[in-house]
């Protein structure tokens, strides 16, 4: 392990700590200046978790050790994600040892707790949430390998740096597998983060909330971490959109000197990507609970046509 390597990985996930609630503030001012309302400062999610830091974690009295584990195991979880996914340089320790499957393992074992921790407390809510938490991922999962089993198809390679530094340096070209792939991960990374138009993370209708009903008996850090590794699963599906399909602007291997050019090359790709996540949902209107695993089927089909494609075209 060089030590270029391990300050680009030190470096990627400060970063993502960082700037993981800074993308959140910025896709919620989008949203609110599209639908003409004032918008919010963007260091409205750092005051949030400021407050929550400093009080107090009230707990249900019956609740279980699990219930007071799962932020932590989450926070973890969405923490080593986001340094798996290559952001700033192709350079990273970690990447040899977590491929794309590994990836999805991790959002999967986030998700069991979150629910399992949900369903401790045994409120209605928490298990209305759990049980739609878990359809979801049942769906969305598989849809999401078959997305980066397309690119790995390219690049002959199950790892995001492999796929990162395989497309960076090929020409330009439009691959229609990886467009097919293309729809079918914004779709899922709509489902997966509680976006418009599956879910609405401003509401606590009983019709319509997801992600919130998980979290309602949760309270001072216990929910500052919830939030903060919620926005961290934003950013890292932002960031798998971005090696996926814009790879280009991070340090190579052996180039540290890169990283400082890397780092504003980011922050201009999470701005448009964020905005263009902001526009997606204001265009959107929320669809019922029912209409959800149509929705993850569609993007399934789009991503196993993306490989059907790469295997009659060779593209």
């Amino acid at each position: 392990m060089s030590w270029s390597g391990l300050f680009s990985q030190l470096l990627e996930i400060l970063v993502a700590l960082v700037l993981a609630p800074l993308v959140t503030g910025w896709v919620n001012q989008c949203r609110a200046w599209l639908q003409n309302k004032s918008a919010p400062s963007l260091l409205l999610q750092y005051r949030m978790l400021r407050k929550l830091f400093h009080k107090e974690s009230v707990v249900a009295e019956h609740a279980s050790q699990l219930f007071r584990t799962a932020p932590y195991i989450v926070f973890g979880c969405m923490t080593m994600a986001s340094g798996i996914v290559p952001t700033l340089s192709t350079d990273l320790p970690l990447s040899p040892a977590a491929d794309a499957i590994a990836l999805v393992g991790l959002f999967a074992f986030a998700r069991v707790f979150i629910s399992l921790a949900a369903m401790d407390i045994g409120t209605a809510f928490g298990s209305l949430g759990a049980r739609r938490e878990m359809l979801i991922g049942f769906l969305a999962e598989p849809a999401l390998l078959m997305v980066l089993f397309s690119a790995s198809l390219i690049t002959k390679s199950t790892s995001l740096t492999s796929i990162a530094e395989t497309l960076a340096h090929r020409e330009f070209v439009i691959y229609p597998s990886l467009a097919f792939a293309g729809v079918a991960f914004t779709l899922v990374s709509l489902a997966e983060n509680a976006r418009v138009p599956v879910d609405n993370p401003t509401t606590h209708l009983e019709l319509t909330m997801i992600h919130e009903a998980l979290i309602l008996e949760y309270s001072g850090r216990h929910l500052a971490l919830i939030e903060w590794a919620a926005s961290l699963k934003l950013f890292a599906y932002s960031c798998i959109g971005l090696t996926l399909f814009f790879p280009w602007g991070m340090a190579e291997v052996g180039s540290p000197q890169q990283l400082i050019l890397a780092l504003p090359v980011l922050v201009l790709k999470l701005a448009i990507g964020g905005a263009i996540l902001a526009l997606i949902e204001t265009a959107s209107a929320k669809m019922r609970i029912f209409r959800v695993p149509e929705f993850l089927a569609t993007a399934f089909m789009l991503a196993v046509i993306g490989m059907l494609v790469h295997f009659l075209l060779g593209a």
